[in-house]
């Protein structure tokens, strides 16, 4: 059985009420969430509720046309399941492993249950909710109406939030796919924020080296986000 510890990795789970977590933690499995792995695609129901540990996972929009762009990012703060308590079963997006790691997964019968049936699980759950849309619709205005270094850096800090180090394995041509720009924009401003020594890169690799600044040039799209994070999931305050 999963112990408090390891479920508390998530901020999801850190924030149910204590009986709730041990009515959970018989049900919730530990998984391999290796990179690359498609938790769920376009129009097909989840087998499982996955709640990251270490993973962060992509939920991406695919065009006919093969082009993609990442529509939000899940790691230990939230879980992916969404529709399983929503009512709506499928969505458009597909959901993808971006950075390898561990996670938590739980029946989708037993989280339908301790939706309906326990009114604290429900609140957490719709809180969760609310913000994974707030992150949606601001990284729709970023995308419109924000330079590209800028989005980069609320990009860069969306992950650093999500991840157990400062060092992420990723190309920029991954970055560049997922932010819907072209490779050679992302490679001009990650430069930049290299040479203003922001962040390392090497190949295949990106480590932030200083937050503070890259937190000063982003535009007001992170800190709108996190705070709405902050302020519908306290579980860090806890």
């Amino acid at each position: 059985m999963i112990d408090c510890d390891t479920a508390r990795t998530n901020r999801l789970l850190a924030a149910l009420p204590e009986p709730a977590l041990a009515r959970w933690l018989p049900h919730l499995e530990e998984v391999e969430l290796p990179l690359g792995r498609v938790l769920r695609e376009a129009g097909e129901p989840m087998a499982h509720a996955v709640f990251p540990t270490t993973a962060i996972v992509c939920l991406v929009h695919l065009l006919q046309d093969g082009a993609s762009t990442e529509i939000a990012v899940v790691g230990r703060e939230g879980l992916l399941g969404m529709p399983l308590f929503m009512g709506g079963d499928t969505t458009l997006n597909r959901a993808v492993v971006k950075s390898a790691g561990q996670g938590l997964r739980l029946a989708p019968d037993f989280l339908m249950t301790e939706f309906h049936q326990h009114p604290e699980v429900m609140d957490l759950l719709l809180r969760h909710t609310q913000a994974l849309m707030a992150q949606m619709s601001q990284n729709a205005v970023c995308n419109r109406h924000h330079a590209l270094d800028q989005q980069l850096c609320r990009w860069l800090l969306l992950w650093l939030d999500r991840s157990p180090s400062h060092e992420f394995t990723i190309t920029q041509e991954l970055i560049a796919n997922m932010l819907g720009v072209r490779r050679e924009g992302v490679t001009e401003a990650a430069g930049k924020l290299a040479r203003d020594g922001l962040i390392e890169l090497r190949r295949g690799r990106i480590t932030v080296l200083d937050r503070r600044r890259l937190e000063q040039r982003a535009c007001e799209c992170y800190a709108v986000v996190k705070r709405e994070y902050d302020r519908l999931l306290p579980s860090e305050a806890r």
